[in-house]
């Protein structure tokens, strides 16, 4: 391990923290009867989790040579080592919340990223939950940092170290962090509050590391209902087979748009929001949530 480039120790020793975390947690939850974890869900984590590995793997060297390509035509080089990799990694985490809102906004690439949400539970192994055809548009969204002067490995690597640590806000367990974290960095918290399908949390704490965005694109919330968090989708499919689990949103987005009237709405069904529906049969999160304030329980 001493032969090491220093930017793999660093991610091994990360991914070697991760894998004891969960084991620890799964432990703890067995030990305490806290029911965290299920077989069949946390297998689903794995078969989700191996999926997007393959698929990672597929398209390793296409976006290797896409961001390589597009490095080409870098509008400026920062040289100094430290404002490089600061720079990188907070226009990166930036660039992820522009990607994780897209995958909330635009039903088409939350037929991709639902797979993430479509469990009722809520542990280490959730982060696992990949959006397993996320690696074939991902590098889209990254190639600003090419042209921004970040070397393709570096831009990878960034993105792995900034997944690691999305990885370990998926717990339930209370940690106990100073409140300046809280205002800055997204806390498991935060990202409870993301998988909830309270209505008032939907589409919520997009952030990957930093809180932020959140707080300045007006998509931050506390986690501060008095009823519990309800994990999973707010309708969840009967079917969570292999193949259910990864095109049931599929299915519901083709049967919508080949029902709807005209190309219009055909297209609207596509880009609009989950929920979205050309006669009002269904109703998108804001709307939803629009609703929910004018209840007096919400007051």
């Amino acid at each position: 391990m001493s032969d090491l480039d220093p930017r793999n120790k660093a991610a091994l020793v990360l991914m070697g923290l991760l894998v004891v975390l969960t084991l620890v947690e799964m432990g703890l939850s067995y030990w305490e009867n806290r029911k965290y974890y299920q077989t069949r869900d946390t297998l689903n984590n794995i078969y989700l989790t191996s999926l997007a590995v393959i698929t990672n793997l597929m398209v390793k060297v296409s976006t290797f040579v896409v961001l390589s390509f597009t490095y080409q035509y870098r509008l400026f080089q920062i040289h100094n080592i430290y404002l490089y990799w600061f720079v990188l990694v907070i226009v990166q985490d930036f660039l992820y919340w522009v990607l994780h809102y897209t995958g909330h906004y635009c039903r088409f690439f939350w037929a991709m990223h639902v797979t993430h949400h479509s469990s009722e539970l809520f542990n280490f192994t959730t982060g696992f939950r990949s959006t397993v055809f996320e690696p074939f548009y991902r590098v889209v969204f990254y190639m600003p940092l090419a042209l921004m002067g970040f070397t393709a490995l570096d831009i990878l690597y960034a993105y792995l170290i900034t997944q690691l640590y999305g990885n370990l806000v998926h717990t339930q367990y209370k940690i106990p962090l100073p409140k300046w974290y809280g205002w800055l960095f997204v806390t498991p918290s935060h990202h409870r509050v993301h998988h909830a399908s309270n209505i008032p949390y939907l589409d919520k704490n997009m952030g990957m590391v930093l809180i932020i965005w959140d707080r300045m694109f007006g998509t931050f919330r506390d986690e501060d209902l008095d009823e519990p968090v309800k994990y999973g989708l707010t309708t969840q499919p009967e079917d969570m087979g292999p193949v259910n689990i990864l095109f049931h949103e599929w299915k519901a987005l083709i049967h919508d748009v080949k029902h709807a009237p005209g190309i219009k709405n055909k297209v609207k069904y596509m880009f609009n929001p989950p929920g979205w529906s050309h006669d009002g049969s269904s109703q998108t999160a804001r709307v939803l949530q629009r609703e929910y304030e004018k209840q007096p329980f919400s007051k």
